[in-house]
Order: C-alpha cells, then structure tokens, then sequence
C-alpha cells in the first residue's frame, strides 16, 4: 500500500465526514491508500464506507498521531487537519514526490484558508500574512530549500511511515502547539530530515478565527512555550532565539507588559474592529501587519509569564 491518511479529530464530525467524502472521490486507485481517523475522546460515534477508526481517550494530538501511526501500513504518511478539503490530486502528489525525493524528507503542502462570503479584514489578515502560519513567506520555486522543522505542519504534511514510527510525537505537549514542530526538531536532528515544499499539493483549510479567539491562541501559545522548554530546551532555543523558562527573562517580559498595558488596550479595539470591515478597506497588509505585531507579542508574553507563576518559576510580586 502506498498511503496512509492519518486524521487526529475530536468533537467535528460533520468537517470530518466532509474531508472523508472527498478522501472518496480521490482519482487514485483506492487498494493504494487507507484512511485511518483517530478519535480523540468525547465524539459522537461515528462512521464512513472509506474510513477507519480508532476511539481513543482524549490525550491530545500527539498521542493521537502516534496511536495513528502504530496502526499505519502505508509506506507514506500523510497528517491532515480534520478541518482541510483536499484537493482531488493531492493524495497522488504526495506520493510522487516521495517517489522523487530521499527518504527521509518531509514533504510539506500548500493550505491556504477558505474565502467566505462575508468575508473581513481580519479573515485577509489572517490569509496574507504570519499571523498564524509562515506560507506567505515562502517562495513556490524554492523546491529544493530546506525549509526547517519550523515549518513542520501536520495539517498537510508527509513522509516515510518507517521515520514516524522511529520518532513520535511527545505526548507531554498535550495542545496542538508545538508538538509538531518539536517533532519536526527530533526527526531533523535524528536523521537529517529536510521539510520540502510542494505548493501543488494543496488542501483548503476551513478554520475561521475571531479576534478574540486569535488573542486566546497567542497566550496558550505563550504558556505552552514554557512546556516545550521544560520537554526539549534545545529546539525551544531554536524557536524562541533565548531561554524562555529563564527567570529574568520572564520578569522582562512581565515589565515589558505593565510598561505596553495602555497601548495593547488600544491595538485590541483596533484588531476586533479589523472583523467588521471589509477587506477592500486596507491595501496595505503588510503595514497592517507590522501594526498589530506588538499585541501578538503583548498576549504571548501574557501567556508566558501567567504560566511561569503558575508552575512557580517566579512569584506573582515579581518586578
């Protein structure tokens, strides 16, 4: 069998049928892939003619990826989102470039987000820029660029099973942050895995974010910063350029916050207002960008230094 389809989800049946369906109408021949869905605790049981399932206690993505992969008998791996829409080639385009390339590639697809018919700023902001991932930084011609474990997205990425089942997820990063990423790390440092880019390899990704919920995101991203350093500090220095569970650093960090309260209060009626406008209203996006960078930094350094209280690397009168 060529392929394996790895589908971690939990609590979204009806963007899971809907991925599955189109997993069906995939133009390859079906004995030359199997789909296999993971079942991360409290689902409605489901079922689908195409699929396998696997019901799980939830545990988080990483224990459900692994338990996907122990059950995998593809030669190829392929991590989806429950939440993309595949493109009909894509199954075929993961497989030929794993034909092309050494085996310990990584091979990383295009994802680029739904257009809605209400349509926002936001939604483009989130669509043109880094906000959440990296792809419009990265150069479609560059195919033989090395783009990094950074880029280690499992919401459309594939490789040898033989690698996957020689270094899994940890299990100990129990959010979707990080965990891929960290993988990512361990895989390149194990075998020199290189993360290539196939743009022609596409899924839509159907995830719509508010301005809120995106704010939310940014202080787990901040918390969760502190686990991936306690778990695998070397590739957090990679991440985070410095010693993020370093106790002066998280003080800065915490007077950095009292210092930038005022302005973060006014950048976030500015970002929640970006929802209700259209998105001809701004050509500049990249400026807009760069305006609302101080808020991302704002929430994460939010979320790291509640988090460093918490465990108790520093105390709540800190300076």
């Amino acid at each position: 069998m060529d392929l394996t389809v790895a589908i971690p989800s939990r609590g979204r049946n009806g963007l899971l049928m809907r991925l599955l369906d189109a997993l069906t109408n995939q133009p390859i021949s079906h004995h030359r892939f199997e789909v296999l869905v993971g079942l991360d605790g409290e689902n409605s049981p489901a079922s689908h003619p195409r699929a396998r399932f696997l019901e799980l206690p939830q545990q988080g993505p990483a224990a459900t990826r692994n338990a996907l992969i122990e059950q995998a008998q593809g030669d190829v791996i392929i991590f989806l989102n429950d939440d993309v829409i595949p493109e009909p080639d894509l199954l075929e385009h993961h497989i030929r470039a794993h034909e092309e390339l050494q085996s310990n590639d990584l091979v990383l697809g295009s994802a680029p987000w739904v257009i809605r018919e209400d349509d926002s700023l936001f939604d483009r902001l989130i669509r043109e820029t880094s906000l959440v991932f990296f792809y419009d930084a990265m150069n479609e011609d560059e195919r033989s660029r090395d783009w990094g474990f950074r880029h280690a997205w499992t919401l459309n990425l594939s490789l040898r099973t033989e690698f996957a089942r020689q270094v899994r997820f940890e299990e100990r990063l129990p959010r979707a942050m990080f965990e891929d990423l960290e993988w990512g790390y361990r895989l390149a440092e194990s075998f020199g895995s290189r993360v290539l880019y196939r743009p022609e390899a596409v899924v839509t990704h159907d995830h719509r974010y508010t301005p809120g919920g995106y704010l939310v995101r940014e202080r787990q991203l901040g918390a969760q910063a502190l686990a991936l350093a306690a778990i695998n500090p070397l590739c957090a220095n990679e991440v985070f350029r410095r010693e993020v569970r370093d106790p002066e650093f998280i003080r800065e960090c915490k007077r950095m916050n009292a210092k930038e309260s005022e302005v973060a209060f006014v950048l976030e009626r500015e970002f929640d207002d970006l929802a209700r406008r259209s998105p001809e209203s701004e050509s500049d996006i990249r400026a807009l960008y760069q305006r609302f960078l101080p808020l991302k930094r704002f929430w994460w350094r939010q979320g790291l230094v509640e988090e460093a209280i918490r465990v108790g690397l520093i105390s709540t009168l800190a300076a």
